[in-house]
Parts: structure tokens; C-alpha cells; sequence
């Protein structure tokens, strides 16, 4: 009895040690998200938000709204094609919302946060291991770039636009850029097509190919999102510029704001369009439908994750201090 005493004390320690460290992670993951989510109100210049919605028609509002929707719809399926290749058995509706969640933070404050650790968070929360939660990240973020590659590649090859001097790349840099992205997403597919060996380990974590119909549609259901994003700004342009030079540029900024490191790409992708369109479009309207672009896009969707997120966790502190009073 004795020498038992000490092993459950131990035991007794531990629990409570393990149970204040996870407290103390979770508040930290709040008071980050919090700061990042403050420094994103912040920087957005409200008065011209709210000014440039007003000056766009209902009918276009209403049209770039249902784009967004149908992108944020789409999107929220990519984790169904990491579900598919896991086998694990959560429901599709929570499926759908995990990554609806964190596609919308992810948007806003980044990939880490909102693209990865929410993803964590929530999946955690409803029974997946970190294995399981790591394979469905990679798969679904390789998803969105694997279209990205594709897209580009088919774009660049012949550039619908001319890039600034300044630029570094130029002209043939851009054309030789496309060539080899088209190469990459080839090259994808003939090796989910036709690889012996489907599996590798990359740092204990196992890697796996995925077979050709689910390749293509990882291509499919990616171009299909980068064309509903580039609609809804072709739509706030008043489709006054041609829509393979909206894409182009879209597919630019989007690469440029990943290399930026700046939470929702803010200031790089104005940045952009100013650059290769302003000579094609007033830079007033290039701003104002910018602006809108972001407020559609990218802050009505983050207020409805940020609400979804809130109840899940409501929810789930009610479950567990339930089953507290059960034990």
C-alpha cells in the first residue's frame, strides 16, 4: 500500500500538470489569434470599405456574393478528398465546416493559424489524430495549388499582359515560368498515373500518391476555385478588362502574397492590379473594387467562421464538463 501511495501521487501530478499545460497552449492559441484578428480590423480602412460597396451596383454586390459562395462552397470540399484517402469517418457536414473555418482564417492571418492550426484544433476536437490530421492538410493544401500550378502555367506561357520594367522576370522570364509550371502539373499526373512505388516517409510521416481520378479531380476542383475567385473580380471590374488578364494578375498576386509572409496578402495584392492594370483601368475603380473584393471575399466570410468557431468551442467545453459530472 505503501509503495503504491507515491506511484498514484505521481500519477495524480502528472494529470494535473499535463491538464494546466494544455490550458495554458489553448489560451495562448486564443490570445494569438485575438492579436492577429485585432491587427487585421485594424488595418482595414473601414470608411473606404463601406464607401466603395456603395458605389457598386446591388446587381453586381448580389453576383460577386454568389461567386464567393459558390467558392467557399467548392473549397470546403477539398478536405472531403483527404476524408476519401484516409478513410476516416467523420460526417461530411463537419468535414465541410472544418475547412470552411480555416479557409476563412486562413485567408485572413495566414496559413499557419488559420490554414493549419485551426484545421488541428477543430479536427482534434472531434476525434482525428495528428496523423490523420496531417494527411488531410497536406493533401487539401496541395489540392489548392496543384490547380494553381496548372493555371498559371497555362497563363504565363502566353502572358495576356505585359510586366513593369522594373520587374526582374520580364516578359520571356514569365513565358519560360509557365513552360515549366505546365511541366510540374504533367508531371503530377503521369506519376499518379503510372509510379510503382506510391508511398514515401518524409521525416516519419508517410506520403502517399494518390491514384489518377482522384489527381484529376484535385486539378478539376482547384481551377475551378482560382476561376470562381478571378469571376468575382472580373464582376467588381465591371468586366471592363478581359477575364484571362483578371486571371493572370490574380494568379501574380496570389504567388507574390504567399512570398510576402503578410497576413491576407494586404497591401500586395492592390499592389499588383495597380501595377499590371492601371494602364488599362482607373486606379480609383481598380482600389474601390479591391476593396469590395476584400469585404466579400474575404471579411463577411471570416465574421461567419469566427461565429462557427465560437460555438463548436462552447459546445465542446459544455460536453466535457458533462462528462466531468458522468466521471
Amino acid at each position: 500500500m505503501n509503495s503504491q501511495a507515491p506511484a498514484e501521487n505521481r500519477s495524480f501530478a502528472a494529470r494535473r500538470w499535463w491538464r494546466w499545460l494544455t490550458r495554458a497552449l489553448t489560451l495562448g492559441f486564443f490570445l494569438l489569434v485575438g492579436y492577429l484578428l485585432m491587427n487585421q480590423v485594424r488595418s482595414v480602412e473601414w470608411d473606404e470599405v463601406v464607401g466603395a460597396m456603395r458605389s457598386r451596383p446591388s446587381s453586381e454586390l448580389w453576383l460577386a456574393l454568389l461567386l464567393s459562395a459558390a467558392s467557399f462552397a467548392l473549397y470546403s470540399c477539398f478536405d472531403l478528398l483527404g476524408r476519401h484517402a484516409t478513410g476516416h469517418g467523420l460526417p461530411l457536414p463537419k468535414v465541410m465546416m472544418v475547412n470552411f473555418v480555416s479557409y476563412a482564417f486562413n485567408l485572413n492571418i495566414g496559413s499557419i493559424v488559420g490554414g493549419v492550426a485551426f484545421r488541428y484544433r477543430l479536427y482534434s476536437r472531434f476525434g482525428l489524430d495528428a496523423d490523420v490530421i496531417t494527411r488531410v492538410v497536406v493533401m487539401s493544401m496541395f489540392t489548392n495549388w496543384i490547380g494553381y500550378v496548372l493555371l498559371s502555367g497555362a497563363v504565363f506561357a502566353r502572358p495576356p499582359f505585359a510586366l513593369p520594367d522594373e520587374w526582374r522576370l520580364g516578359a520571356a522570364g514569365l513565358q519560360a515560368l509557365g513552360i515549366a509550371l505546365l511541366a510540374a502539373a504533367a508531371s503530377y499526373v503521369l506519376l499518379c498515373a503510372f509510379a510503382r512505388r506510391r508511398t514515401w516517409e518524409f521525416r516519419g510521416k508517410k506520403l502517399t500518391l494518390p491514384s489518377l481520378p482522384l489527381a484529376l479531380l484535385q486539378l478539376c476542383m482547384s481551377c475551378v476555385n482560382w476561376l470562381l475567385i478571378a469571376a468575382i473580380l472580373f464582376v467588381l471590374l465591371r468586366q471592363q478588362i478581359a477575364f484571362p488578364v483578371v486571371l493572370g494578375t490574380l494568379l501574380v498576386a496570389a504567388i507574390a502574397g504567399v512570398l510576402a509572409h503578410i497576413p491576407a496578402g494586404l497591401g500586395v495584392l492592390e499592389t499588383v492590379f495597380v501595377a499590371l492594370l492601371s494602364d488599362r483601368h482607373p486606379k480609383s475603380d481598380l482600389l474601390a473594387a479591391l476593396l469590395t473584393y476584400r469585404a466579400v471575399y474575404y471579411l463577411l466570410p471570416l465574421a461567419m467562421a469566427a461565429l462557427i468557431y465560437l460555438i463548436v468551442e462552447l459546445r465542446a467545453k459544455k460536453d466535457g464538463r458533462r462528462m466531468t459530472k458522468q466521471t
